[in-house]
């Protein structure tokens, strides 16, 4: 049984991909208090997208056990997926299809139907500033614009908990500025947030947690604010080099 207060518990979550012997996930343990911003931040190839990929249940766990809103990632797989949304790095639309199909289409995966769902769509396209481009096909879109569109896939239902893999990569900062606002947004309405990013100084203003991820093991967690103190480091990108090194990783 989860901790009142937290969403997600992970224990000991191992993963080895089949064909190597070095774990990409090693045995790791965590929480995520509800209604948080949770940053799992580390190097390239480090565990990030293997260890949400495990969470959200597109992969399965070599080992350990990991509990969402009280539920088994193991047993209770369906459930989960009908209560978390998924925001992948990849651009995951029909780039034929207008932005308005495509969320409905998707809407439609998850139970969602007629002029309720409608409705919704129409709301989150004005709210990140797409409303006029609802009956306009994705291929013609800016990375900026699609970036919000994939933002709006994964919350059309309402999740209980948001993962997201990178989900301001290679955007302008007006469109980063908007995506980061509305997170804030969605964690007052009593969403939890998983996120992974490169962006240190992004992660630092937005996240009110936060683990450090290298080599499939978790290095540090805590709050942005006290970890930076602790480490007598300026800020979260100086704290994440002196704990990851400067070694480029490609």
């Amino acid at each position: 049984m989860t901790t009142l207060g937290v969403a997600i518990e992970v224990n000991r979550l191992l993963k080895v991909y089949k064909g190597t012997t070095i774990p990409a996930v090693n045995s790791i343990s965590l929480s995520v208090l509800n209604k948080s911003i949770f940053g799992l931040l580390g190097p390239n190839g480090a565990g990030k997208t293997t260890t949400l990929s495990m969470l959200c249940g597109l992969i399965k766990p070599t080992g350990g056990e990991a509990l969402l809103l009280g539920l088994s990632i193991k047993n209770n797989l369906e459930e989960i997926k009908q209560r978390i949304g998924v925001v992948p790095q990849e651009i995951a639309l029909y780039p034929t299809l207008t932005a308005f199909e495509n969320l409905r289409y998707i809407g439609n995966m998850f139970g969602l139907k007629g002029e309720i769902l409608n409705k919704i769509i129409s709301e989150h396209l004005e709210i990140v500033g797409l409303g006029g481009q609802a009956n306009k096909r994705v291929q013609i879109f800016s990375g900026g614009m699609k970036r919000r569109i994939n933002l709006i896939a994964g919350i059309l239902h309402q999740p209980e908990i948001l993962f997201l893999d990178e989900p301001t990569a290679g955007v302008d900062v007006q469109s980063r500025n908007l995506i980061t606002e509305h997170l804030h947004q969605l964690s007052k309405q009593g969403c939890t947030i998983i996120y992974t990013s490169h962006l240190m100084e992004e992660a630092e203003n937005l996240c009110t947690d936060i683990a450090i991820i290298d080599n499939g093991n978790i290095i540090i967690s805590g709050k942005p604010k006290a970890l930076i103190a602790e480490n007598s480091t300026g800020n979260l990108e100086q704290l994440f080099l002196k704990l990851t090194g400067k070694k480029l990783r490609d």
